[in-house]
């Protein structure tokens, strides 16, 4: 009885760290294509350089994100996201 139980709370703490897992690779490629986009749309590069600065970001964000939980990416989503929101309505309203 209690090897099942043991056994319960590991699958429990596995499965809740491969979902945190995929929570930050989700945020560091879209923050990455993102830049990678915006890199293209300025400097112009091929398609070699796109991938690896969706590639270098993601990475990064990962050594950055490594010792996070739950909670402190769904803040730094939120952030990103309500920093999308403000670039976009400015971009709406700018003159010109």
């Amino acid at each position: 009885m209690e090897m099942m139980g043991t056994l319960q709370d590991r699958v429990k703490s596995t499965s809740f760290s491969v979902g945190l897992l995929v929570a930050k690779i989700f945020t560091g490629l879209y923050l990455g294509l993102t830049f990678a986009l915006i890199g293209l749309e300025l400097v112009q590069y091929g398609w070699f350089s796109f991938i690896l600065l969706m590639v270098v970001t993601l990475v990064a964000l990962l050594r950055i994100m490594r010792s996070w939980s739950w909670s402190h990416v769904l803040i730094f989503n939120l952030i990103c996201v309500l920093i999308g929101i403000s670039l976009r309505m400015y971009i709406q309203i700018a003159p010109g």
